[in-house]
């Protein structure tokens, strides 16, 4: 049976022994790795659904203790090790006098790292940290990856395009987690960019500077600069100071990019509001662009000079999504017509209605947290986790179609 120390917190991982005990005599190092409220403890013979669970809440661990090299503890612990890496979950393997013959089965079934009863102070968090930097380490370089841009823009202030951008982001990063492939989410508003805040991430010194000379930079500089978001996707914060919006250009940007495509598969930016002279680069590159809006009259008026626009200048305003916020419900007859004159009269189809997600929003923005740790049953968390998924099947078709054409 599953125990959460606090039913209100997202665990970041499943610690199991064949009794609570052995979890609770590890208190003190499991707070110093995940956090007082980060973990939970469930036995290993019914440790399963407690797996299940925190992987999809976005859990990023399994420690598991073993004891006895009684066939039965053994059995149930590789049983264990192996769905948790079906999960996408790290497994961490703490060990008292077993033979090496019980320890080489146990690693062959799946264990990431291993670590010594008694728990040495330190050991458990440094593997932690271990395993959390490796998760987000560019392999292959830039041949084994061709990632996509998918920026998000707000066509007014309040219109929810950073809240879009940012669970997108970390719903992508959780629909594509067993597969292998990497998410970087972007903060391109480089004076009041709230990605940071919205996830409770430090904001960090390197940004400046790898804003100050991008000629520089490579993809090991770009990918240290970026934070890591539980383990699972990188993160481009704002900069600690405002600073202009020009302090970098179209080749800066251009360059940023293609470093992002070169480490990671999905690349989502959040775009200021403001049109840059580096806004239409982005869009060009981008393999699709999200325009957020409400129906209230400032932001239909926004959204009708930005497409305005895009056509002046001849870009490739098919790329264009454009996204409905707080969309009427089902039985709101009055604010669905209203809707369709907006569609009308801007000549465009919404691709996606987001529905009022209500208070828990504004609540999980305030926690930093995704609405996936935060509401899971959220009704704006489903859409956009529906999104999210047709985005990746969409692009999973395009590439197969693309290598079959080869």
């Amino acid at each position: 049976m599953l125990l959460r120390r606090d039913r209100e917190a997202q665990a970041d991982a499943v610690v199991s022994f064949m009794t609570a005990d052995g979890a609770a005599a590890l208190k003190p190092q499991l707070d110093a790795a995940f956090g007082g409220d980060g973990w939970v403890t469930a036995d290993i013979r019914s440790a399963i659904g407690a797996v299940h669970d925190v992987a999809a809440e976005g859990g990023r661990f399994l420690v598991i203790g073993v004891r006895d090299e009684a066939e039965g503890e053994l059995g149930a612990a590789r049983e264990l090790i192996a769905e948790a890496k079906l999960s996408g979950l790290k497994v961490i393997l703490l060990a008292e006098s077993l033979s090496p013959a019980a320890m080489h089965g146990l690693m062959r079934a799946g264990a990431d790292d291993f670590a010594p009863l008694p728990l040495p102070p330190s050991a458990l968090a440094e593997s932690v940290a271990r395993l959390r930097s490796g998760g987000l380490q560019p392999f292959g370089g830039s041949s084994s990856r061709n990632g996509m841009v998918f920026p998000v823009y707000g066509a007014a202030g309040g219109v929810g395009a950073t809240t879009f951008c940012v669970n997108l982001a970390w719903e992508t990063a959780l629909e594509v987690a067993k597969s292998g492939k990497q998410v970087a989410l972007l903060d391109f508003n480089f004076q009041y960019g709230t990605v940071a805040t919205f996830l409770d991430l430090p904001r960090r010194e390197a940004i400046y500077e790898l804003l100050s000379d991008t000629s520089t930079m490579d993809e090991e500089g770009f990918s240290q600069a970026l934070a890591d978001y539980s383990g699972r996707m990188a993160v481009l914060t704002a900069p600690m100071d405002v600073l202009p919006l020009d302090i970098i250009g179209p080749e800066d940007v251009k360059t940023m990019l293609d470093l992002a495509r070169a480490s990671y598969d999905f690349i989502f930016v959040d775009m200021p509001q403001t049109l840059t002279h580096w806004s239409d680069l982005v869009l060009t590159e981008s393999e699709r662009f999200f325009a957020i809006m409400q129906t209230d009259m400032r932001s239909a008026q926004n959204m009708l000079r930005f497409l305005r626009a895009v056509k002046a200048e001849d870009l490739p305003i098919e790329k264009i999504a454009v996204v409905l916020n707080r969309a009427p419900r089902f039985t709101d007859l009055s604010g669905k017509s209203r809707a369709r004159r907006l569609e009308q009269s801007l000549g465009v189809e919404f691709v996606v209605r987001l529905p009022d997600g209500g208070r828990q929003v504004a609540s999980a923005c305030d926690q930093g947290a995704p609405l996936a740790k935060a509401a899971r049953g959220n009704a704006l968390r489903k859409e956009i986790r529906r999104v999210a998924r047709g985005l990746v099947r969409s692009v999973e078709a395009a590439r197969a179609e693309t290598a079959g054409a080869r």
